[in-house]
């Protein structure tokens, strides 16, 4: 959530700077991400000018194009080619010059003067979307005839610098979601050392002018919302916003809209309560009914997409009880403000939090409005907040208060009774804090104390604090307010004798991390979270038993992962685009899976975790130099790194069984494994259509590590050695020409099949196909290590066991020598 730094300050009057804000937020538990100077309008119109067009011509080579010359400073004229509909000689327009650089969201392009249709242009009139100041495409902006032909447009609209204190509000510190709600906080840290206040804008002027249109409520699902609030108002003008409500919304990231959204958006971030304006001639019935409708109800959303409704969808409604918006998420598409509202009914209320995360996940939907109520909203602020948007409205938009605030509260809310024992306070702080700072520290959090002994305090919290329901919510609110840094640490360590695991697993692991590190490897850490779509198409994973998040935060994020290879290729995507597409990254981590079941102990029973290592490499294997060109990585990279490891952790590869690999994730691969089929890593060329749905390119060769069962052998494994051999070994190659189906596994499963006594090793040092051999065939360039460790090795014997090995593969496969 944005703060703006002078927004902020004029609820709390500090002279603080805003990183000195920053970091006392961060201590009281609104952690501060970044602060950030910032401009009312992205570039702050720099480069752009007020400028009057003296001549507009249709362009001869278009039927759409004008070419036009524009005063720019009273001495410099420039031809510039414009495609407006309403551009005309005679405008006092807004002028991007030759290097300005102008913004569309996150993306920024620079004007240069060019030839459009063989005219030449140099610079641009400006719509007001394309600068920022609007979102109307129809044409360029003009401007009143008064404007200054030169006038920087900073200075003719403006602009105003400010400092962004972005806030990362945890789920638990809704009471922060707010510039009052933050002036709270920063107040109540520092009036344990001064004499300071916050103050909320005055909402006395509030006043009922008349009562002509009165709009009744009524709530048919009280569990859903307790408290809801309305008032009318008439006579208002929907125009533009004053420039300084314009200003404040853009600061924060918002784009303004018209006076009345804009004021509900104010108020919004002033309060953090949500509010919502209907023109009160879209009311049929002149009744606003709260309730829930029928499943399958059909409404549309101002977003234009057309929603199939839940039946615990909290919508407001007509006195038809037709659909006008749901309720605390979106609104809908003809209940809303327009141009030609004259009459308003502006609603604020307090939704039940459940209700409103479950619609608003139901439907995707997260708005500034959902947000705050699902985490749960002040019920004690809907009436100020109602008071304070009315005022604003009639200082806007005009118009006339008429009727009297309908609030319909049937059962109002209680604030928390909370016991706190100070021996408590003392044991989970650590020191001892006087029962005078105490006090004056909850009534700073404006915490009430309704009773005290000598050993306990008795409190109500008010509704808004949700998170503080408990003894130890209590007392850590104490301890952000003391102060965390005020906290010495204590010196006096213990230690216990425990049990070390052989083999120790984070032992383990970080001789492979470090193995890797050294191979120019990157440790990732992708999120646990990730989308259930992924498994849902994918036959080598059972979609079954993907764990499902109940109140996703999003649908991107409403599973935990089955594997680790989709949070790789997000990390191998998101590097490409930033044109670093050479990497080798790796990622220890743990899989989740649903097992379910009905007779287990506990519901935790039902789920199980496994823990993998996955290594990701692609693009080149080295950088090109001076002493040698770049080369693409290979399937046979990823297999030495894996062999390397295997290597490491005490494998004999040779009495692994190795079996070639084809599924959804590994398009073509092998598998490694013990004889009895238990799987240690998987590798290989991940699937092609895995990759296009990433976006990416490249080859990206992947590897998966069952680390589970990979301890399980290390622990099972003893230390052995042998002797250095006395006999000298012999290497003997043949060349074997085979079908194209046959691999080099087969072969040397046979060959070790063949001679267990001398063999010591069989490798392959060429593959070569071509038309040069018969169709359908391959060969394979093998070499073979023999060794007696009793004697040397004589003629006869090496060519008797060259000859098995020629007659077994001739016999197994059909092999014949080249």
């Amino acid at each position: 959530m944005n703060i703006a730094y002078s927004w902020l300050k004029e609820y709390i009057d500090t002279d603080l700077t805003p990183q000195e804000i920053g970091d006392i937020l961060t201590q009281t538990g609104l952690e501060v991400g970044s602060i950030e100077e910032v401009e009312t309008v992205k570039g702050g119109l720099k480069g752009l000018v007020i400028g009057e067009v003296l001549t507009c011509i249709p362009h001869p080579n278009s039927d759409h194009l004008s070419i036009t010359t524009v005063d720019v400073d009273g001495e410099h004229v420039l031809p510039i080619v414009c495609g407006a509909p309403n551009v005309a000689a005679k405008q006092k327009v807004v002028v991007a010059t030759v290097g300005t650089v102008l913004f569309d969201g996150d993306k920024e392009f620079k004007i240069k003067k060019s030839k459009i249709r063989g005219e030449a242009s140099e610079g641009m009139i400006c719509a007001e979307d394309e600068i920022g100041l609007g979102q109307s495409h129809d044409g360029i902006m003009v401007l009143d005839a008064s404007a200054k032909v030169g006038t920087p447009a900073a200075k003719f609209f403006n602009v105003e610098s400010d400092f962004v204190i972005e806030v990362d509000l945890t789920p638990n510190r809704i009471d922060g979601a707010s510039h009052i709600g933050t002036a709270r906080d920063l107040a109540a840290f520092l009036k344990q050392t001064q004499d300071i206040e916050y103050t909320k804008p005055s909402v006395e002027a509030f006043k009922v002018d008349n009562n002509a249109l009165q709009i009744p409520v009524e709530i048919g699902t009280p569990e859903a919302c307790p408290r809801y609030a309305g008032v009318t108002i008439s006579g208002v003008e929907i125009k533009d916003s004053p420039e300084w409500l314009q200003n404040r919304l853009r600061t924060i990231g918002l784009t303004p809209i018209n006076n009345i959204v804009d004021v509900t958006n104010f108020v919004l971030f002033e309060t953090a309560q949500p509010l919502h304006a209907f023109d009160a001639a879209e009311i049929k019935g002149n009744k606003i009914i709260v309730q829930t409708l029928a499943a399958g109800t059909k409404f549309t959303t101002l977003d234009e997409v057309e929603r199939e409704l839940h039946t615990d969808d909290l919508m407001i409604c007509n006195g038809d009880s037709e659909p006008m918006c749901i309720g605390g998420v979106f609104g809908g598409i003809n209940s809303g403000v327009k141009a030609s509202t004259q009459n308003i009914f502006l609603e604020s209320a307090w939704f039940d939090p459940v209700y409103i995360r479950k619609t608003a996940r139901r439907h995707g939907l997260n708005t500034d409005a959902s947000f705050r109520f699902e985490r749960g909203t002040d019920p004690d602020g809907v009436l100020y907040a109602l008071k304070r948007a009315a005022l604003l409205i009639q200082e806007t938009a005009g118009g006339t208060i008429s009727s009297n605030i309908v609030d319909v509260y049937p059962e109002p809310a209680k604030a928390f009774d909370v016991d706190v024992k100070l021996v408590n306070v003392k044991r989970l702080i650590g020191i001892e804090i006087p029962v005078a700072k105490i006090k004056k520290i909850l009534a700073a959090l404006e915490i009430e104390v309704v009773a005290e002994t000598a050993e306990m305090l008795s409190l109500k919290v008010p509704p808004y604090r949700v998170d503080v329901q408990r003894e130890s919510d209590v007392i850590e609110d104490i301890l952000r307010i003391y102060g965390y840094n005020n906290i010495e640490p204590d010196m006096h360590v213990n230690s216990t004798i425990q049990y070390s695991p052989k083999p120790n697993p984070e032992k383990v692991k970080n001789q492979i991390s470090d193995l890797l590190a050294s191979n120019g490897f990157n440790e990732i850490w992708s999120n646990s979270l990730t989308k259930a779509s992924n498994f849902e198409e994918l036959d080598c994973i059972n979609a079954g038993n993907t764990v499902t998040i109940f109140n996703p935060l999003s649908q991107d994020l409403n599973a935990m992962r089955q594997s680790l290879l989709f949070g790789g290729l997000e990390t191998i995507s998101r590097n490409t685009k930033f044109q670093n597409s050479d990497l080798k990254l790796f990622e220890f981590g743990n899989t989740y899976f649903y097992k379910g079941g009905e007779d287990v102990k506990s519901p935790a029973d039902k789920y199980y975790e496994e823990s993998h290592l996955a290594l990701f490499v692609t693009g080149n294997k080295n950088a090109e130099n001076w002493t040698s060109t770049s080369s693409e990585s290979s399937f046979f990279v990823l297999k030495s790194y894996v062999e390397n490891i295997l290597d490491r952790l005490g494998f004999n590869k040779d009495k692994l069984k190795v079996e070639s690999l084809s599924n959804d994730l590994i398009e073509e691969g092998l598998s490694y494994q013990r004889g009895d089929g238990k799987v240690f890593v998987e590798l290989g060329y991940v699937n092609s259509k895995l990759l296009k749905k990433s976006e990416l390119e490249n080859n990206v060769f992947y590897a998966d590590f069952f680390w589970n069962n990979i301890l399980t052998q290390v622990k099972n494994q003893k230390p052995s050695y042998t002797e250095l051999p006395k006999f000298p070994a012999v290497r003997r190659d043949l060349a074997l020409l085979v079908d194209e189906s046959i691999t080099f596994s087969q072969l040397k499963a046979i060959a070790q099949k063949c001679e267990r006594k001398l063999l010591r090793s069989v490798d392959i040092f060429d593959v070569y196909k071509g038309d040069k051999l018969p169709a359908g065939k391959k060969s394979y360039a093998m070499s073979f290590i023999l060794r007696d460790d009793e004697k040397t090795l004589n003629d006869k014997v090496i060519e008797k066991t060259m000859q098995r090995f020629i007659s077994m593969f001739e016999r197994e496969v059909g092999a014949t020598l080249r």
